[in-house]
């Protein structure tokens, strides 16, 4: 687990090393740097900051093969084992990263004839080249990975960078490219500051996205130029003769999608259970300490319920449990107190300080890199963990795929609300989010930051099946589960994991019907229940209804921020009165919103978020959001 950045083009090359700078929280165990001259027409160039999980005393980053080739990885890779056991190869170390290249040694073979420099033409945010499609050679060997990734792959026999990234985006890859066409790629957009012609702007249809959905779309990110290497995805990238980076080749690899069956019952419950095991038991491989998030919700609660089983079959010691609320008559955490100890698990838990969000929000906004605020529990929760462990597991994932928010029992409501915060915009890309338009058409495809036309909000919640693909494929689970997990936790240099995420679960949760995932009358995650009922979990515990995780944890100091800042908030809001109409009606985000453009949005880049939380609202110029 660490952080990554890279340079390919005419840029300076130790560029790399000033945006691995920028993202040393994510590996303070070493950073690295490796670069080198393409064709005499350019650079490539590699950034490492790494948490070192696997082979803690070698595996150091970038890694270099035997065949030329030069890697730095984000993730874990959790068939390492098979692989090598598979694999004809001169290993060098014994971490998970460099069964990546192994796998790429033994499908790409040296070329023929070395490839000269590819031409390409401007279209939408990148150059594009309108050859063949490279990437298409990569699929096969990327597809014999098993784990959570982004990694850059630089081969020089044939001149080609490869990015890719695990099949649900649980780790980043972001990516801009700069006016004189070098590709910059990170593992967040704050990375990019390294490079003296980045400026951060707002992305608009992005942010109204957000705003009306509650995440970003597809591969899009709140800085305008800045987009993501789309999950499940590869992207091929060389050099045209003018040093440029043109792109060269996009390939999925893998699409999730539900599949559901016609029938189902209880008695395949423990096939469930069993699935979350071995994905449980896959990501305790770890030569650090590891910590299970248990918030007292049923996901997380049934990961703690099988820590003992999965932590046999791996062979590796029992996670403790960690555990923040705002107050112990929390129901979250009584509920996570009565499951740590019914399991007789070794349990860490503590309340949140009163002032927590005067002093933690600016640090929250500036790692999330978003707009949320209800999740600030994060920030001293994983702060905790990561004096202890270096790896946490949590049950992050398992409302996506079974249908676990309150929306999915009224899907009609909710899409009624999307539509009316898109009304509330006054903005005519607004009207486009909600009748599939895009100010740039070029924008949309391959490698670009839309991956289609936004779809009609009718649509999308027509029926519980859609708005599962739709919440899985264009951005609930990546864009705002994932993120915010991702960006929090590597803040403290802490990787978690996510076993209702594992190939194993995934497979059979997406053949469930979808009345076992809900069904009218009934409690949502239907089979699940029925899988966690085979537990030693309480059967209280079982049978919780689900509770938003953020507002769960801490409503009383939510409400008391909110409160004190309204006057302020309407007034700040009338800055920008495109929005105000609907930021009126959100409080939380109006807040977020503001935080985000004082920290991420500066043009000078300057950056203390050490300064008091009220001077830091109130410090944002007026803008145009067009």
């Amino acid at each position: 687990m660490c952080g990554i950045s890279g340079v390919f083009g005419t840029d300076d090359p130790f560029i790399a090393s000033d945006m691995i700078s920028c993202l040393s929280h994510r590996g303070p165990d070493g950073q690295g740097y490796w670069s080198d001259s393409v064709n005499r027409v350019g650079n490539i160039s590699f950034g490492h900051s790494r948490l070192a999980i696997i082979d803690v005393v070698g595996s150091s980053q970038p890694i270099q093969s035997e065949h030329g080739c030069v890697l730095i990885q984000n993730g874990e890779i959790y068939n390492q084992t098979q692989i090598r056991e598979n694999t004809s190869y001169p290993w060098k170390t014994s971490g998970d990263g460099e069964a990546i290249l192994a796998a790429h040694f033994n499908s790409i073979p040296s070329p023929s004839v070395i490839p000269e420099t590819v031409s390409g033409k401007k279209n939408g945010w990148y150059r594009v080249s309108s050859g063949v499609n490279q990437a298409l050679r990569h699929v096969e060997w990327v597809k014999r990975l098993n784990g959570m990734w982004g990694f850059a792959l630089w081969d020089p026999r044939y001149r080609e960078l490869i990015l890719c990234r695990d099949e649900l985006g649980i780790k980043p890859l972001m990516k801009w490219q700069s006016d004189d066409g070098s590709l910059l790629f990170a593992s967040e957009a704050k990375a990019f500051r390294g490079h003296p012609e980045y400026l951060p702007r707002l992305d608009t249809q992005a942010l109204f996205a957000r705003l009306a959905f509650e995440y970003s779309l597809d591969d899009t990110s709140l800085f305008y130029g800045v987009s993501q290497v789309r999950p499940g995805t590869i992207e091929t990238w060389s050099l045209d003769s003018n040093g440029r980076a043109v792109l060269t080749g996009v390939a999925n690899y893998s699409t999730i999608k539900n599949s559901p069956n016609k029938e189902w019952s209880p008695n395949h419950a423990p096939q469930l259970l069993h699935s979350l095991r071995m994905g449980l038991a896959d990501r305790l491989n770890s030569d650090v300490p590891v910590g299970i998030v248990l918030s007292g919700g049923l996901d997380s609660s049934m990961v703690a319920a099988l820590a003992k089983d999965a932590s046999e079959i791996a062979g590796k010691p029992i996670p403790k449990c960690w555990t923040v609320s705002e107050s112990e008559d929390n129901p979250d955490y009584r509920a996570a107190v009565e499951v740590a100890k019914s399991l007789d698990l070794d349990h860490h838990c503590w309340t949140l300080d009163e002032d927590v969000f005067w002093k933690r929000l600016p640090s929250l906004s500036w790692a999330g890199e978003d707009l949320d605020l209800t999740v600030l529990f994060f920030q001293p929760l994983f702060e905790q963990m990561s004096k202890e462990v270096k790896v946490g597991i949590c049950g992050q994932g398992a409302d996506e795929i079974h249908a676990g928010y309150p929306r999915h029992a009224n899907l009609s409501n909710h899409s009624k609300l999307v539509s009316q915060r898109l009304d509330l915009i006054d903005h005519p890309l607004a009207k486009g989010l909600s009748s599939g338009l895009l100010l740039e058409n070029d924008i949309i495809g391959p490698g670009q930051p839309w991956t289609a036309a936004p779809p009609k909000v009718e649509d999308v919640f027509c029926n519980l099946e859609n708005t599962l693909n739709f919440e899985m494929s264009r951005g609930q689970l990546t864009n705002f589960q994932l993120r915010l997990v991702d960006r929090h936790s590597m803040s403290h240099g802490l990787e978690v994991r996510v076993p209702f995420l594992s190939r194993q679960h995934l497979e059979l949760s997406s053949k469930l019907p979808i009345d076992w995932r809900f069904k009218e009358g009934y409690m949502e995650k239907r089979a699940l229940r029925e899988a966690a009922a085979l537990t030693n979990l309480p059967k209280n515990i079982v049978s919780r209804p689900k509770l938003p995780a953020g507002t769960a944890t801490s409503p009383g100091l939510i409400n008391s921020i909110i409160n004190e800042l309204k006057p302020n908030i309407i007034e700040w809001n009338a800055e920008t009165p495109h929005l105000a109409p609907l930021l009126d009606t959100m409080p939380d985000i109006a807040i977020g919103f503001r935080l985000f453009c004082s920290l991420h949005l500066r043009p000078d880049k300057s950056l203390n978020t050490n300064t008091d939380l009220f001077s830091l609202l109130d410090d944002v110029e007026p803008m145009e959001l067009f």
